[in-house]
């Protein structure tokens, strides 16, 4: 053995005893929850007085509320690809999902960038990163970015392959990547149960673990269990009413459950940074985002700003709330940092942790980027035009206010969202030199990342 100075001794010790004062690892285990289409106020806890979600409640009662986080894109592919590799949508060209000409021809006045359906295997993710970093991983759920996530770093896989939505909410499920549970049993509860048996078995190695819920809730097929949907019936909120899905809502939320409660039989909440948000807002046939403008598929807010939840207890406040501006790339160099490890070199995204501690960041711009359309549905679209949810554009928020281009006819809006949340005043005209600015910077981070803009006219396109 080697011999032991008394200065060496005491490091040591000393060490040992603040890990054993904190009760906490060196290396947080890192779970986020991530929802599909689930909006902005579709929480108990983000406003609505229809929906029941105690356990996600918690978190917010629990740690930190941001009130202006934001997805990476409008629709869920490209907000996975971007929240997996930390990057915006011109660098992964992930922009929408499947077919990038979406809606009939004869409304398309541009043909629109080709989309790439899968993510490429050259930029890392933050699976992998954290696993160079010593971390367990696994996923359950919604993978939506190729046929097998294990080959992006993940170790374990509970249902994760290219579909955008479940062959059946209900058992048997008919997902070659998922056991069956007994007949009749709902998916998120199958999906929490896999990942609690996982980490259970985790633990027995000692080792941090990464755990990435993309539940397939509340994805359509709207399939919810009848006992849920029937403690709903003939019952309506200020903004929402509809009973199936607040039933799927409340089957998610019990999946959350699941884990919180695994977490407190283990005596691991406080060594653990619990994360959830969504991957955009919405489906408009189902809820919205009141009392902001629009829904899935639209870059308004009701499309793009998400419920972001962060607990971890000694190290975040409860209850605390803040309104720094943030965005779904944030969370891989955030994830690096509180791992003690190194992001990958091009990152568009910023560490999150300092907010944690009760710092501030440097003010920043926040960009999307989405060449591409997506068809319209539902009886109000929320948007200047007939066809479609969104037709090619580019968007910024820079401190209040955002600006969006359509690329079609190069219309601009700009809102102040400080002042009009619900972005009911385009500012452009009364704003000039507001909207020339960020107008500037728009273009200016689009040369920077190489972002494509569709200027092509569509030979298919009538003006009628």
């Amino acid at each position: 053995m080697p011999h032991l100075t008394l200065p060496t001794l005491l490091s040591a010790l000393l060490i040992l005893s603040v890990t054993a004062v904190s009760g906490q690892k060196a290396k947080p285990n890192i779970i986020l929850l991530y929802a599909d289409d689930l909006g902005y106020t579709d929480l108990s806890c983000q406003g609505s007085d229809y929906y029941r979600t105690p356990n996600i409640d918690r978190l917010a009662k629990e740690g930190m509320t941001f009130t202006n986080a934001y997805a990476a894109a409008a629709n869920c592919a490209p907000s996975r690809a971007s929240l997996m590799t930390g990057l915006y949508t011109p660098r992964h060209g992930v922009f929408t999902v499947g077919n990038s000409g979406r809606g009939k021809a004869a409304h398309r006045r541009l043909v629109p960038i080709s989309n790439k359906t899968e993510l490429t295997r050259q930029l890392p993710t933050m699976a992998q990163v954290l696993k160079g970093a010593g971390y367990r991983t696994a996923v359950a759920g919604k993978w939506h970015l190729s046929d097998d996530p294990t080959a992006y770093g993940f170790e374990a896989n509970f249902g994760g392959l290219k579909w955008g939505s479940p062959k059946s909410y209900f058992s048997p499920y008919r997902n070659p990547k998922l056991k069956d549970g007994p007949k009749g049993e709902h998916l998120p509860a199958r999906l929490a149960t896999e990942l609690c048996n996982w980490i259970r078995s985790t633990q027995k190695k000692n080792n941090p673990f990464f755990v990435y819920f993309p539940f397939y809730s509340v994805h359509t097929p709207i399939q919810a269990r009848a006992d849920l949907t029937a403690s709903y019936a003939g019952k309506s909120g200020t903004h929402h009413s509809n009973a199936k899905y607040a039933a799927m809502i409340e089957a998610m939320d019990l999946a959350v459950g699941q884990i919180l409660d695994l977490l407190d039989e283990l005596e691991l909440a406080k060594d653990t940074l619990v994360i959830f948000t969504s991957d955009n807002g919405p489906h408009g046939g189902v809820s919205n985002a009141r009392p902001l403008r629009g829904s899935k598929g639209m870059f308004y807010e009701g499309g793009i700003r998400e419920p972001f939840l962060v607990r971890w207890p000694g190290r975040i406040r409860a209850s605390s709330r803040l309104d720094t501006a943030i965005h779904q790339v944030d969370l891989l160099p955030t994830f690096a940092a509180v791992a003690g490890t190194e992001a990958p070199e091009l990152q568009d995204g910023v560490d999150l942790s300092p907010l944690f501690r009760g710092d501030s960041l440097p003010a920043r711009p926040l960009f999307w980027h989405f060449p591409a359309y997506l068809q319209g549905y539902g009886k109000d679209l929320g948007s200047p035009f007939q066809h479609f949810r969104t037709t090619p554009c580019g968007v910024v928020r820079q401190g209040d206010w955002k600006l969006i281009e359509y690329f079609e006819d190069g219309a601009l809006e700009l809102y102040n969202l400080q002042r009009d949340p619900s972005e009911k005043n385009n500012l452009a005209e009364r704003e000039a030199k507001r909207r020339e600015e960020l107008h500037d910077l728009l273009k200016s981070w689009r040369k920077a990342t190489k972002a494509p803009v569709p200027t092509e006219k569509n030979p298919k396109f009538q003006d009628n």
